[in-house]
């Protein structure tokens, strides 16, 4: 079966984890379930998925034990990690051959953002840009203005999660989605057209909008499978379906199902 559109489809945002992994304090979610690199591929070979992005979840942190262990040898897989910015470039280089590909920054979970000006950051990211690696900002959306300048700087490639979670009263017209905007133009940032049923009905109008403006070659398909926290208010088979809501035009949704996702990660 392939599906959608008999096109390519690339997932670039789900994840996998087991019940006894070792959570960190006061975690945002914690599954009572575990959902397994089997049962992934299982879900991918349903839907007609040819590869996958492994993102690492924040109530993990940096244990990646079982995030590299899935992707390792496994050429329909690449992964992300999450990690201190003191980690060692030999670590690094080994989670390379692995199959991970960047580094998550889960900074909606974090009260106050580190300084990224710091020496440990902009070593750190100077690491990722030297590996070709990306990193994927996970933030919510009045925060992004405080941050995007700082990766920018440093040249590392920007992946932006869950279409920027702009704010839900300004939407479009926020700082958040105008510097979402500003960095996709420059060249060096890609957004996940994602996980929309947690943001709510803005969702739609705010992705369509970042289309409108900037064009369909940095926009990524994913669907936020398992759905920690919100499996109830959505499915793999909607999740696939809602980009067709968010684009309409079937030749630039083909390339967002697939090809933009395929050169990122995989190429």
């Amino acid at each position: 079966m392939t599906y959608p559109e008999e096109g390519l489809l690339i997932d670039t945002h789900v994840h996998v984890f087991k019940q006894d992994m070792p959570l960190i304090p006061n975690p945002r979610h914690a599954p009572s379930y575990s959902f397994t690199v089997e049962q992934l591929t299982d879900v991918m070979d349903r839907y007609g998925v040819r590869y996958a992005v492994i993102a690492a979840a924040s109530p993990w942190g940096d244990y990646n034990d079982y995030v590299i262990d899935s992707v390792r040898d496994n050429p329909r897989l690449r992964g992300t990690i999450i990690a201190e910015p003191s980690i060692e470039r030999v670590v690094l280089d080994q989670m390379d051959r692995d199959g991970i590909v960047g580094v998550r920054l889960p900074f909606i979970s974090m009260p106050q953002l580190p300084d990224l000006d710091s020496w440990d950051y902009r070593k750190f990211l100077r690491r990722l840009v030297d590996l070709d690696w990306h990193v994927h900002v996970h933030i919510d959306g009045p925060r992004l203005p405080l941050v995007l300048p700082y990766l920018e700087r440093s040249g590392v490639k920007i992946v932006i999660d869950h279409i920027g979670r702009p704010d839900p009263v300004k939407g479009i017209a926020s700082d958040g989605f105008r510097a979402m905007v500003e960095s996709v133009e420059k060249g060096r940032t890609w957004v996940k057209l994602s996980g929309a049923y947690r943001l709510g009905d803005y969702a739609l109008g705010c992705a369509q909008e970042l289309c409108r403006r900037v064009g369909y070659d940095k926009m990524l398909w994913a669907s936020d499978c398992p759905f920690v926290g919100g499996e109830k208010d959505t499915d793999y088979r909607r999740a696939i379906d809602w980009l067709k809501q968010a684009i309409p035009d079937e030749d630039a949704r083909r390339r967002v199902y697939g090809p933009n996702a395929l050169e990122l990660y995989f190429s």
